[in-house]
């Protein structure tokens, strides 16, 4: 049996989807350790400890695969920049839970830079193999950024840049990240493979809309666009806000009635805690008009997920930046077709006219383009969505699984 010690510092792959640092990769790490599981891979999952009140190890993944919460500073949510000043915390805890345990680790795998920082440190400490993901790139993410709030310091470059030097593999979603390694950051392409993240395909599955809508509370006869993911700049939502508005004055939508839905984040809390992008999107839907038209429902827990994609007519994915999109993926192993930018991972994606329609980034007339031929059409949208719910079967986990155990194997291969 191989054991892996699987880093995910930053965040924990069983919180609710939808909060500022949840999304997908906590889908990823939890997906993925549970089909490593399936095939006889022993991985337990380290991830700093948030909640003094949950338990530090939990079995949630199956398997005999573990979740360890390890204290690093307060165990409370703290800001990503300050995550960094404990990170050797976490890399000592993750020693001492090893040594009671009395378990020895095969290899490494890393998820964000932060963790792969903390990989490296074991990777020496240990004399082991580390495999890292990245999930998003700094250069990328400071390339779209619109204030100077979004952009991230030297820090987390230098961080990528040691990681990509010092990591045994690396592991890139599309081949629009591995160009992306290899253009910005120079990277080396023979430690690099690309493989896509998987999706559940017996758990986002086509659901009959009549049912969905029942699940979930929506009326039968309510039309839905749907997005899902975390309220920040760098998702785009502005851009659908403004496209629901060209949809509202062209009387798109009164003719064929639709409202948005925007599934993360939380719009409940008060002023003081509220998320500012949060605040700033529903202060836009106010002054543009459509607030009635617009509905933040806020977190959502991953097992209702498939019955809102079920639900939509599309889901649309605006982003300025995707390493991937599962999101994306998901909505379209359900028989949803996906409205999407064509950038990043989103590009390889979503099939223009096949499994939904890619647009240029942040246009919003071209999206309202896009939904106002799916709205109206559910001819049109039956035939995309069923071809992109056939597309998704290829991302099958099974298969994705089995692709990143063979990696671990060919690394432990090499190094005997």
């Amino acid at each position: 049996m191989i054991n892996v010690a699987m880093l995910s510092y930053h965040t924990c792959p069983l919180a609710t989807l939808g909060g500022k640092d949840t999304g997908g990769m906590n889908v990823y790490v939890r997906e993925l350790t549970r089909r490593l599981g399936q095939l006889g891979v022993h991985v337990d999952v380290f991830t700093r400890s948030q909640d003094e009140h949950v338990p530090h190890v939990l079995h949630d993944l199956g398997y005999g695969n573990r979740v360890v919460h390890i204290p690093a500073g307060p165990e409370v949510p703290l800001p990503k920049p300050e995550l960094v000043n404990h990170l050797p915390q976490f890399v000592d805890g993750i020693e001492k839970f090893s040594a009671e345990k009395g378990i020895r680790y095969d290899l490494i795998h890393s998820h964000y830079w932060m963790s792969g920082i903390a990989g490296l440190q074991l990777k020496t400490r240990w004399n082991l193999p580390m495999l890292h993901m990245f999930h998003t790139l700094v250069l990328m993410k400071n390339r779209v950024a619109r204030t100077p709030q979004e952009l991230e310091g030297g820090y987390r470059i230098d961080g990528e840049q040691h990681i990509l030097r010092s990591a045994d593999r690396i592991i890139a979603a599309t081949p629009a990240e591995l160009s992306q390694l290899q253009f910005l950051y120079r990277a080396d392409s023979n430690k690099i493979t690309v493989i896509p993240p998987g999706v559940d395909t017996s758990h986002f599955y086509p659901i009959p809309a009549d049912e969905a809508r029942a699940a979930i509370g929506i009326q039968p006869h309510d039309r839905m666009i749907l997005f899902v993911g975390r309220i920040e700049p760098l998702k785009g939502i502005e851009t659908l806000i403004r496209a629901i508005v060209l949809l509202y004055k062209n009387r798109i939508i009164s003719g064929c009635p639709h409202y948005l839905a925007i599934v993360g984040g939380d719009p409940n809390l008060t002023p003081e805690m509220e998320n500012t992008e949060m605040a700033r999107l529903q202060t836009l839907c106010r002054e543009l008009g459509v607030d009635d038209l617009v509905l933040f429902l806020g977190k959502r827990a991953q097992d209702t997920l498939p019955y809102y994609y079920s639900a939509a007519d599309v889901v649309v994915m605006p982003s300025h930046y995707e390493s991937f999109g599962m999101v994306a993926l998901e909505a379209m192993a359900c028989g949803t077709p996906v409205i999407a930018s064509q950038v990043g991972g989103l590009a390889f994606l979503v099939q223009d006219g096949i499994t939904g329609y890619s647009i240029p980034d942040d246009n919003p007339q071209a999206l309202a383009d896009k939904l106002s031929l799916l709205v109206c059409n559910p001819d049109l949208r039956n035939k995309l969505g069923q071809q992109a719910a056939d597309y998704a079967r290829q991302y099958d986990w099974e298969i994705i699984a089995q692709r990143i155990a063979n990696v671990y194997q060919e690394m432990l291969t090499v190094r005997v």
